[in-house]
């Protein structure tokens, strides 16, 4: 791609961009992992997380990815040959339920459209025809990155309590967390699963878990093999501020920056920005005459958009127009719909002009690559911003 000045426009559902005084964190000098400035560290990241999750429990930090987070659920709550019930919501929620077959566990897969979220009642009529209780946990993904849908965790909390049944309930919040309203404690979430390069604003390379005193206690009698992944050295050793292995000091400086911006905005007005941004990009979707893959707008993300292209466009074509004419990086398709639908993260440290340079971006990008659609996406997401700094939306 030939050199185009200005800023690159990272639009992707994540790894998000990193402000800079999170930037300028990540480049402090090294510290002793084993001294007290470390422990002081380590345990104020540690009490953020807690209020970022909305929980009373221990968070749990891994140098990993999210499917090391995902892999260190199941591990610590479950033994081989256990059942679990998983849902296909989308791409990641299939990743998921692959991994815990490979670690050997029984998983009943309810089949999805990859354009809604969980099934509240499905799960309660699946649960309720387990009478002997053989389902030992069931794992949702909050937000699919993939689709942009996000299921309505509690609703399954109380499908499970419904049902009468006494399995764990484990969620992944990677492309939800610090993005979206989540509440582990009052939800009645066993184990949160998240990660740092989305909602967090962080590089990728920190896994999180945060376990309830029943996920504890299932881990006791959890027989899958482990080491790394294994919760309670880090429980222990964490206790005093440090890790049970050499930690990602500079990593952790990130965090803990970037815990300080989310709670100086406040964690409500990170929450309303990502649904007005989401709003205002939906709106711009629907100008341009295109579909919006998520079907249930009581689903919708405020992470991102994922748009369905017009029969005989590919939306990976699309993408590269976009990439080679505005600097601009989108999210391509998945799994089952790549090709299909391309998304617009609108995620972690953004704000309303970013938003209005990236729909631009988009326009001009669907016009050179002759998809057919209408004008006028912009401004009407625009408009939108403007009501909305108002406090007048209804229009």
């Amino acid at each position: 791609m030939a050199f185009q000045g200005g800023r690159h426009f990272l639009q992707i559902p994540g790894p998000t961009n990193i402000p800079d005084r999170v930037l300028r964190a990540l480049s402090r000098p090294t510290i002793d992992h084993r001294g007290p400035e470390f422990a002081r560290l380590s345990l104020e990241i540690l009490e953020g997380l807690q209020r970022i999750v909305h929980t009373s429990g221990p968070v749990l930090i891994f140098p990993s990815s999210g499917t090391g987070a995902w892999e260190a659920a199941l591990v610590n709550t479950l033994s081989p040959g256990d059942r679990i019930l998983m849902v296909e919501t989308g791409h990641f929620a299939t990743l998921w339920r692959n991994l815990a077959a490979e670690l050997g566990l029984v998983v009943d897969f309810l089949p999805g459209d990859w354009r809604h979220g969980v099934d509240a009642k499905t799960v309660e009529k699946t649960l309720g025809e387990d009478r002997a209780h053989a389902i030992k946990a069931v794992a949702v993904v909050h937000n699919e990155t993939s689709t942009g849908v996000t299921t309505r965790v509690s609703e399954i909390r109380k499908a499970i309590d419904r049902a009468g049944h006494p399995s764990l309930l484990l969620v992944d919040t990677i492309s939800s967390l610090a993005s979206t309203d989540y509440r582990h404690d009052e939800w009645g979430i066993d184990v949160t699963v998240g990660c740092s390069q989305k909602g967090l604003m962080m590089p990728p390379g920190l896994g999180l878990n945060a376990v309830s005193e029943k996920a504890r206690r299932a881990s006791k009698s959890a027989r899958m093999k482990k080491s790394y992944w294994a919760w309670e050295p880090i429980l222990s050793a964490g206790k005093s501020g440090f890790f049970p292995y050499t930690p990602p000091t500079n990593l952790l400086y990130g965090l803990r920056e970037a815990i300080h911006l989310l709670e100086e905005e406040g964690l409500d007005n990170v929450f309303a920005r990502h649904d007005r941004h989401a709003e205002a990009t939906r709106r711009a979707v629907r100008a341009w005459g295109l579909e919006i893959l998520c079907a249930d707008p009581e689903e919708y993300s405020s992470s991102l958009t994922a748009v369905l292209m017009p029969e005989g466009h590919d939306a990976d074509d699309l993408r590269g127009v976009i990439l080679e004419n505005f600097n601009l990086s989108l999210g391509t398709g998945l799994g089952k719909v790549k090709g299909k639908v391309f998304r617009i993260g609108h995620l972690g440290d953004f704000n309303d002009l970013m938003l209005a340079g990236t729909l631009s971006g988009v326009e001009m990008g669907l016009a050179l690559a002759g998809v057919p659609c209408s004008k006028g996406g912009v401004a009407e997401a625009l408009e939108y911003l403007q009501c909305a700094r108002k406090g007048n939306v209804g229009r």
